[in-house]
């Protein structure tokens, strides 16, 4: 099989794949029988030697084999089939809830069985739940793997099986020359020192690691082959996302000029004066809004640092030069709020502001279209409903996107294509789309920021606004519930209001979380002289709009919440949140949860009621919130903890999903990669493409968002 072909070649010409089990493939992303050999084990399991029952831990997958004492079926919560296997060493008992009386019948006393998988702490000691087992014979002379077994990602009607056999069939046909078993698209120079590793050599290992290799190694991502791999990932990640800013550069933009006149009016109807920092951060967008090519920025700023009056200067100067802009946020309750910010602001300047979200239906849906199409709506506010089909700007210019990361690329790229270009036919000619502002109030850390935004432009908002009070944090264990629900009572009886945050709205027992829908009747029962809300996000929009209203609006003391109020809630009066079971959150999001308050004048504070017992890592964390109100702070930390799929949020589709390769762990090398990709578009830019493909196949469907 030539190695130039495995990029053009279908998974179908394996034996055992058809169009059906191909079409599950590529749920995966796993057309080409390159990408196949590319789709990287998740981790591995030791099927290579016996553990003595005796030897078990908890939480350890092992290899046992004994002989069977007895089979019962056990009546309790479940049904369940109960074995008890027996070694040398000692006893452990194998659960089966799903199971046949056939299957009974395999557990016959005496029979010696071989099982795999993870031991658990149980009422009687330790126990397998569903082992993988087979009967084997009183000889012991049955061979064992030869080799660590790989662990894929995978899709529903794709065992782990299949993707043992049939990228074990792939590496047959491939041939044993290193040299011609794949493509090698960096040139030597690329290199560095360390990695100097033959690929083919990376993936046969990868996918087949001998029995002496070391697992804690694998498992941590620092064997030198895995490092190979992950230099070309971050690699060709990095030359897509430059790719990219180059496409971006090559379109055509409108040309915004400031209105100096316009801009005074705005910052006198703000009633504050911006921050040194707020300045910095304007004059660039602004500069950027003068080009002929898009601006693409990304806008930081730590909660509460005002980033919305920024975004509405921008929104002021594509306006004043006669364009609309759309602004897009993740959540009604945060559209809402922008709605009355800058009506608040923009209507003293005769700018026509709107909303539209997926609740506003009917005749009144289609006045927003028609003023929108007219260009009579120079403003249009609201969610994801901003960018359905029917839809028509008249002339949009700019797009300011809220909490980015709660978006699809699919959506933004649909928010973008609606561009002036659609309907205007009197600016410069070639197509036109829209500047984009983008927001977060999640701090990006450097180096999360320099590998995943490399597309973009970025500013960062380091400097509150005077009189912004820190919020007091601490720590209270559940056992003091009494005390926190007195405190919440005083804190209201005083004038404040409170928010109380649950994590799940069922109750769960594996998590162990307080519903809040109990603590509503809980806390409406320990406090009947407030007035109590509910808010979820298994509420109707209106439901939820309604509740938050009537908190702004200080009609309720106690508003009881999950995590849909994270982002955006604006309640100067609300000094005080009760934030239950931390421990199950991330950093990030609980320094924007405390971002709720400490939005007035009045001394504020939030309590984290967090349950014994705390992991090492959960009283970390929960020191890093009491001791720091740096977002920045908390977000290294956070990336540091649990990586930058979380920090970054899940929905950053194909700029941060990688296959072997961490940003955090793997940060030496991003000098080496940047160089490497300066080298490629240099002296080699014919194997920037097939290096892309290579890592990010299916990334047309993002590559322009």
């Amino acid at each position: 099989m030539p190695p130039e072909d495995l990029a053009q070649q279908s998974i179908i010409t394996l034996k055992g794949i058809g169009p059906s089990l191909a079409a599950k493939f590529a749920k995966l992303g796993v057309s080409s029988l390159q990408d196949l050999l590319f789709h990287l084990p998740l981790r591995y399991q030791d099927r290579t030697r016996i553990t003595p029952i005796g030897a078990l831990f908890p939480g350890q997958e092992a290899v046992i084999e004994g002989e069977v004492l007895t089979a019962d079926v056990a009546f309790g919560r479940r049904r369940s089939l109960v074995c008890r296997l027996q070694d040398a060493s000692g006893i452990i008992t194998l659960r089966f809830y799903h199971f046949s009386a056939a299957q009974k019948q395999n557990f016959i006393t005496g029979t010696r069985l071989r099982c795999f998988g993870e031991s658990r702490r149980g009422a009687s000691g330790l126990e397998m739940y569903h082992p993988e087992y087979r009967p084997v014979d009183h000889t012991g002379d049955e061979a064992l793997d030869d080799r660590l077994t790989a662990v894929y990602p995978s899709t529903e009607g794709l065992s782990q099986l299949s993707w043992r056999k049939f990228i074990a069939q792939l590496f047959v046909q491939l041939p044993d020359s290193n040299a011609s078993g794949i493509k090698e698209w960096l040139p030597a120079q690329c290199l560095a020192e360390q990695l100097k590793v033959s690929l083919m050599d990376a993936l046969r290992y990868l996918h087949h690691p001998p029995p002496n290799a070391r697992l804690d190694q694998l498992s941590e991502g620092k064997h030198p082959y895995q490092r190979r791999l992950a230099f070309e990932e971050l690699l060709a990640h990095h030359l897509s996302l430059l790719q990219l800013r180059e496409s971006v550069r090559s379109l055509q933009a409108p040309v915004l000029s400031p209105d100096p006149a316009a801009n005074k009016q705005l910052l006198t109807a703000l009633g504050f004066s911006l921050t040194r920092a707020q300045q910095r951060v304007w004059a660039e967008i602004a500069t950027d809004l003068q080009k002929n090519n898009p601006m693409l920025r990304l806008l930081q700023g730590d909660v509460g640092s005002g980033k919305t009056a920024v975004a509405a200067l921008a929104a002021l100067q594509a306006i004043s030069n006669g364009f609309q802009v759309a602004i897009m946020a993740p959540t009604e309750i945060l559209a809402e709020q922008h709605l009355q910010a800058f009506q608040e602001w923009f209507e003293p300047l005769n700018i026509s502001v709107d909303w539209l979200t997926g609740r506003i239906k009917g005749k009144k849906r289609q006045a927003v279209l028609e003023k929108l199409l007219s260009g009579q709506t120079r403003l249009l506010i609201g969610t994801h409903a901003l960018f359905q089909d029917d839809i028509h700007y008249h002339q949009l210019a700019l797009v300011i996107i809220d909490e980015q990361h709660r978006f699809g690329v699919h959506q933004r790229l649909a928010l973008r294509e609606k561009g002036v270009s659609q309907s205007s036919s009197t600016h410069q000619q070639g197509e036109q789309v829209p500047h984009q502002l983008i927001m977060t109030a999640t701090p990006i850390p450097r180096t999360l920021a320099m590998s995943a935004y490399a597309d973009l432009d970025i500013s960062v908002i380091d400097e509150l606004p005077p009189g912004r009070t820190p919020v007091n944090t601490v720590l209270i264990e559940n056992s003091r519930r009494s005390q926190v629900v007195e405190r919440v009572r005083n804190a209201c009886q005083q004038g404040c209001q409170a928010y109380w945050v649950c994590t799940l709205i069922e109750e769960s027992e594996v998590l162990q979380c307080q519903a809040a829908e109990a603590c509503e009747q809980e806390l409406s029962a320990a406090l009947p002289e407030l007035n109590i809300g509910l808010v979820h996000g298994r509420m109707k929009g209106a439901e939820k709009a309604e509740v938050m209203a009537a908190f702004h609006r200080a009609e309720l003391d106690l508003l009881i919440a999950t995590t849909v109020i994270e982002v955006g809630v604006n309640v100067p009066n609300a000094s005080l949140m009760i934030i239950e079971n931390p421990e199950r959150l991330g950093l990030a999001q609980l320094h924007q949860l405390r971002g709720r308050v400490g939005r007035g004048s009045r001394a504020s504070y939030c309590v984290l009621l967090y349950s014994s017992p705390l992991s090492m890592q959960g009283k970390e964390r929960l020191s890093v919130m009491r001791e720091t109100n740096d977002g920045f702070v908390i977000a290294e930390k956070d990336l540091q903890l649990r990586g930058p799929g979380e920090v970054l949020g899940s929905r950053q589709t194909g700029l941060i999903q990688f296959k072997i390769a961490d940003l955090q762990r793997d940060a030496d090398l991003l000098g080496a990669v940047h160089q490497a990709a300066e080298t490629l578009f240099s002296q080699y830019p014919s194997h920037i493409e097939p290096l892309i493909q290579r890592w990010i196949p299916a990334r047309e469907i993002y590559g322009n968002a």
